[in-house]
């Protein structure tokens, strides 16, 4: 292993820096002086060198050139989408027939909330240490491999038997092995395909597909159990599309390197280890508060999804629109209808975000978390209105979701692109786990099963009213609209540093500062 010598000049209003890197090149930098420097103290880094945060290691930097043609990213960006829209498919799927399940296994409100928590859970657990693989090994092989065992344990589930729901439970938890691999590592992909106002339409098509797949779960599961009369169909059909996705995935999908976009081929920053990486994050303002935003969101969003069909049922029966489901497959037309209203004002959402992205973008640095903040702050009065009418009358309850899901949906591709942008490549990967590990475990991850816990503690006062199964759940959802303002609260402190932090993080990608300096002056 080569060494590096350095040596350090420091004058009244100058600190020049040289570097004899591993082939022998000088490299000579010049800073102006902006800390109190005197000769015999030990200084940890210049202030000139902010959000950097860990030494360059002793091992060479490997720089990757490969670029790949226009077409074959665009190839690569269709297949990512597909799987993705295949993944959320399957997540929501399970909420489409709810109603079935709970009459099948004869289960609780808060029973019927752990299996969206445990498919979070392991989500959660998993998440970080595809992150942590993302950064430093091939991520095509890893999503591969991810995706295999999530069309296995989602086939697998479908054949659960009526005193085995502890078994659906833990396939449903094996399930999220491939989420995790591939919600960790997809985005990065395609940032280090394209940049600038290219890398956000990709990313924007990329995210459109976590409402429409999360739609088309509420729609195909809803009709594949009314065609049937099995809610377990279901379940079946998502393994097969998802066998296609990974034929796609292992032949047209390459592994880019990292960086390429920004660094004109690869990145040329060194890879350091995880507790570093997490360091860098954690100092990284941004990032903080946009990954409490993206989890008050994240909370929001799992408990409308899994509960919301399951809500309108009630409000039907309440209403005496619908007789009350005593046997199963039970009535899921307000599943197929949600689903509807999801897949329009995510595709509505998401392109108007990301339109108002790149317009604004250039006129307000801070655009970006300032949109999630317009988008939470505005979604949860629509949500409270939605939840109040939902006793008197249905559609204008679906008016109000429609709206507030499309405020919501502003969000989806805007938030992936600030992490992109606020994060060096070679630590993309474990941004993306870090921040998917939090918003899952404070947001979705408990709010379905809080929810009907809150329903269940409510629901012993009449236990044998429908009207009360209704009035327990309504209570329990006005829970979300206080989160979604918390939520936005954690942009507007996002749009505080956002500039900062991107300016920052390009310096470092094009190696024009050095994360770190330990100087010691010599008078």
């Amino acid at each position: 292993m080569s060494s590096i010598s350095s040596a350090l000049w420091v004058f009244p209003s100058l600190v020049i820096w040289t570097n004899h890197d591993f082939a022998g090149v000088s490299i000579f930098r010049i800073f102006q002086r902006g800390g109190d420097i005197r000769p015999g103290r030990h200084i940890h880094t210049l202030d000139f060198f902010t959000s950097a945060d860990s030494l360059p290691t002793d091992e060479p930097s490997t720089v990757e050139t490969t670029v790949l043609s226009p077409r074959r990213s665009y190839i690569t960006v269709a297949v990512l989408c597909y799987v993705n829209l295949i993944n959320y498919m399957d997540r929501y799927t399970i909420a489409g027939v709810l109603l079935s399940i709970q009459k099948f296994f004869d289960i609780t409100d808060s029973t019927s909330g752990l299996l969206q928590t445990v498919f979070i859970c392991s989500f959660i657990i998993l998440a970080p240490i595809f992150g942590y693989l993302g950064d430093r090994y091939n991520r095509k092989y890893i999503m591969i491999g991810g995706l295999s065992v999530w069309v296995v344990m989602t086939l697998s589930s479908s054949f659960v038997t009526k005193s085995y729901f502890w078994l659906l439970v833990l396939l449903r938890a094996l399930v999220g092995t491939g989420e995790a691999s591939y919600s960790t590592i997809a985005p990065t992909i395609i940032g280090d395909l394209f940049s600038g106002a290219k890398r956000t339409v990709m990313i924007s098509a990329f995210y459109i597909f976590i409402p429409v797949g999360s739609g088309l779960g509420y729609i195909i599961g809803s009709s594949v159990a009314s065609a049937t009369g099995d809610w377990r169909w279901a379940l079946r059909l998502n393994p097969i599309l998802g066998s296609l996705g990974l034929l796609l995935l292992a032949v047209l999908c390459p592994n880019p390197p990292r960086g390429a976009s920004d660094a004109h081929g690869g990145s040329t920053i060194e890879h350091t280890s995880y507790l570093e990486d997490v360091k860098y994050l954690l100092k990284n303002k941004s990032f903080v508060w946009s990954s409490l935003g993206v989890t008050a969101m994240a909370f929001l969003t799992g408990a409308l999804a899994f509960w919301t069909p399951t809500f309108l049922s009630r409000a039907r029966v309440t209403q005496g629109i619908q007789p009350p489901c005593n046997t199963e497959p039970c009535d899921t037309s307000d599943s197929y209808i949600f689903g509807v209203v999801t897949v329009v004002t995510g595709i509505l959402g998401v392109s108007l975000g990301s339109t108002i992205s790149r317009r604004l973008r250039d006129r307000v640095p801070n655009a970006d978390p300032l949109i999630c903040a317009v988008g939470m702050l505005s979604s949860a009065p629509c949500f409270f209105f939605a939840i109040v009418l939902a006793s008197t009358s249905i559609p204008a309850t679906y008016v109000f979701i429609g709206i507030g899901e499309t405020l919501l949906s502003l969000n989806w591709a805007v938030l992936a692109d600030i992490l992109l942008y606020v994060v060096v490549p070679t630590r993309r990967a474990t941004a993306e786990a870090l921040q998917i590990m939090v918003c899952h475990l404070l947001g979705d991850a408990g709010s379905p099963y809080l929810l009907g816990a809150i329903s269940d503690a409510l629901r012993t006062y009449q236990p044998d009213s429908h009207t009360w199964s209704f009035r327990s759940l309504e209570y329990s959802f006005l829970l979300c609209p206080f989160v979604g303002v918390l939520g936005g609260l954690f942009f507007l402190m996002t749009a505080l540093y956002v500039t900062k932090d991107r300016k920052n993080a390009e310096l470092l990608t094009a190696g024009t500062i050095v994360p770190y300096v330990f100087i010691w002056v010599y008078g």
